[in-house]
């Protein structure tokens, strides 16, 4: 009876483990995608046009079709995506300041991301 206690206990903390490591995984990918939904609220306040948009992730999952060994396939599409958004040019302009309209484009449908 004892040795069955002692194993249940061993069975309990693996499991724990596990658990906590699940719980640091699905952390990670949620700081992941908050900042992913970051990147696309800046891009949609910036009106970016549903093509540039559509470009980016296109690219991203492109870039994503065979997944990389040893990486877990949802964070590395996250990332991917986290770092077509971030390289995209619009980000980078300087800030309109309150008060000036931002400068209309002259082919809204060109937008180079």
């Amino acid at each position: 009876e004892l040795q069955q206690k002692v194993e249940e206990t061993e069975l309990l903390k693996t499991e724990l483990q596990m658990l906590e490591t699940e719980r640091v995984r699905l952390s990670l990918v949620e700081e992941k995608l908050m900042d992913v939904l970051q990147l696309l609220q800046q891009l949609r306040d910036l009106n970016i046009s549903k093509r540039a948009l559509g470009k980016i992730l296109l690219s991203t999952l492109e870039s994503c079709r065979d997944p990389q060994p040893g990486k877990a396939h949802l964070f590395e599409v996250l990332d991917t995506l986290q770092q077509e958004l971030t390289a995209c040019e619009l980000l980078h302009q300087e800030p309109v300041e309150q008060g000036q309209s931002p400068q209309p484009l002259s082919n809204p449908l060109v937008i180079s991301c």
